[in-house]
């Protein structure tokens, strides 16, 4: 908009492809390693139950961690159709439905921040805004707390993401379409979501479960026997004798 002499330019350099990478298969959190996340958080606290109503949300509805960022308590709907509205890239804005458990922690803890409406949802101690950094490091502080209980959490690296993809393969184990999914996540486009399918191993264990197995044997291929016996060619000796006189001397 600054430079238009230069769009010609600025449109050849967009349309070169970007380089191709290694792409890693996405992490995702188990329901017992869920449990013991939601846990660890210490609810006898405010920090810890604000932490744990962010966490509910956050692996109910997979939100990204800029659209928890920017939640205001009026964006959350709690009577009939309950739901959270937000705003998420592109500008788009989508409503992301909520479940019962989800709706019971968000009620009370909306009663205990008695905030405005055009308040932060999950606000520090000083009534500001979160941040990615504070959020991440909240998270972190909770995974070292979890993995006393959940041992597996210790190979795992845990982001917020990571909760975006539990939330994600959570639907996909329950059925629902990839489509619906890609939808839910706010993706614009469906091969996006379609990464949920390369990593899950359940829908590849169904799919290989429908397969005939090929007609062969387990070890070292062998050759069959003979199935008749193959006649020997027999050498045959000469019959003829030459002779040969001798001149005399």
């Amino acid at each position: 908009m600054r430079h238009p002499e230069h769009a010609a330019v600025i449109q050849r350099v967009l349309a070169i492809p970007p380089k191709r990478y290694q792409r890693t298969t996405v992490s995702w959190l188990t329901e017992p390693e869920a449990d013991a996340l939601l846990a660890a958080a210490d609810r006898d606290t405010w920090t810890g139950r604000r932490d744990h109503a962010l966490l509910v949300l956050a692996l109910q509805t997979g939100l990204r961690i800029s659209e928890l960022i920017s939640l205001n308590c009026t964006d959350v709907h709690l009577d009939a159709g309950a739901h959270v509205h937000c705003t998420g890239k592109g500008r788009k804005e989508r409503a992301t439905p909520l479940t019962t458990l989800t709706v019971e922690v968000l009620r009370s803890w909306l009663a205990e921040r008695a905030g405005c409406a055009h308040e932060p949802l999950f606000p520090t101690r000083t009534g500001a805004r979160l941040s990615r950094d504070a959020i991440e490091h909240r998270l972190a502080q909770h995974i070292r707390v979890a993995t006393t209980a959940c041992p597996t959490l210790a190979t795992k690296h845990v982001t917020m993401h990571t909760l975006r993809h539990t939330a994600a393969m959570r639907l996909l184990h329950a059925g629902i379409d990839i489509a619906v999914i890609a939808l839910w996540l706010g993706h614009e486009h469906l091969a996006t979501a379609e990464i949920y399918l390369h990593a899950d191993m359940n829908q590849k264990e169904q799919a290989i479960a429908l397969v005939t197995p090929p007609g062969t044997r387990p070890g070292r291929y062998q050759p069959p026997g003979p199935t008749s016996a193959v006649p020997r060619l027999a050498l045959i000796e000469p019959t003829c004798r030459c002779t040969f006189t001798l001149p005399a001397r």
